[in-house]
């Protein structure tokens, strides 16, 4: 491949396995991953991909599984903060089950209708319990922590990056999303969802909605650690909201329930998450190791490996999302390229 030095021949694979560098002194995997990367990106155009080693054959699945699994920290923390951040954690927790507030004024009303003092019901409550406030004033300024700077951080960066690529490459006025934190649970204008739904977006709001706890899940059930492979989250989250400004998510649920275009959505919004990366690449804020993060994030959240890990076997004609090298690719493609043409999937 171009610029490498390394020399070794190549046997042709099943298409759904990715180049992988192969040493021929050691037949191991070269880690070294920004030759890797570049590799990656001459083989993320071929229609059947090959790779090659004078040892062993492998798929980017097996580099993913076995290979080096060191997190990179992605330079961040001088980017500055969205300020379209709204952190509703722990908004309604406790109101249902206290005893003060709303709940004690409910017992009085109802006793005045029963012919009872409410005087006495309101004096029995504690005095530091009347002074409590609302536990939507208490969430209204939570603690700084590093999670919810990181996201602010990364939603900013979002945000300066589409706002130049959209109208340069589309011609379509940018407006910013709103990023909403929440625990648990969440209400939005898709409707409600809980945590187990998964970071999302919703069109009708133009909000993406993100628990922390998917960070967790990602790392421990995902097998995809790293601070870039939280970033490619909310990238791809984000790349949805894209779609919904240049008019492709409306014309696709327009056609109702259809696998295809749903991973065709999903695909696209892979590859705008890696028009993103490309940009904080040019910025020096990636390493190679940031770029390996990104890919096995793409990869472990592909609907085959989610079926094999949930179910032990694959139903490809259920997938809405895509396959793990299906999203591998969307994501280098853009990366690559840097071009929304170069993510275009509907003709």
């Amino acid at each position: 491949m171009p610029g490498s030095s390394t020399n070794f021949s190549c046997l042709e694979t099943s298409s759904r396995e990715l180049c992988t560098r192969c040493s021929p002194q050691t037949g191991s995997f070269d880690l070294d991953r920004s030759k890797y990367f570049n590799d990656l990106f001459q083989s993320a155009r071929l229609s059947t991909i090959t790779i090659g080693c004078s040892k062993v054959i492998e798929s980017y699945h097996a580099l993913v599984e076995h290979g080096s699994k060191r997190e990179t920290i992605m330079r961040w923390s001088d980017i500055g903060q969205s300020s379209n951040v709204e952190d509703r954690r722990g908004l309604g927790r406790g109101v249902a089950l206290g005893g003060g507030g709303l709940g004690v004024l409910v017992i009085a009303i109802i006793a005045c209708l029963l012919g009872a003092d409410p005087r006495q019901i309101l004096e029995s409550v504690p005095q530091s319990q009347q002074q409590q406030p609302p536990a939507a004033n208490r969430a209204a300024n939570p603690p700084a922590d590093e999670n919810r700077q990181f996201v602010g951080a990364i939603l900013k960066s979002l945000e300066d990056t589409w706002k130049q690529v959209l109208p340069q490459q589309s011609r379509i006025r940018y407006q910013d999303p709103k990023l909403v934190l929440f625990e648990g649970q969440v209400s939005s204008a898709c409707g409600y969802a809980s945590a187990a739904t998964g970071p999302f977006y919703c069109p009708g709001d133009q909000n993406l909605y993100l628990d922390f706890a998917f960070f967790n899940e990602l790392k421990r059930e995902f097998r995809a650690p790293g601070d870039f492979a939280q970033a490619y989250v909310i990238a791809h989250e984000f790349g949805h909201h894209i779609q919904n400004l240049t008019g492709v998510m409306e014309r696709v649920q327009r056609q109702g329930q259809n696998n295809q275009l749903s991973v065709a959505l999903e695909l696209q919004a892979d590859c705008y998450a890696g028009i993103w990366a490309n940009t904080a690449q040019k910025q020096g804020r990636l390493d190679s190791g940031d770029t390996e993060e990104a890919l096995r994030a793409a990869s472990a959240v592909g609907d085959d490996m989610i079926q094999r890990r949930t179910q032990g076997y694959v139903v490809p004609e259920s997938f809405t999302h895509g396959t793990a090298a299906q999203r591998q690719k969307a994501f280098a493609i853009g990366m690559q390229s840097g071009n929304m043409r170069q993510c275009e999937a509907f003709k």
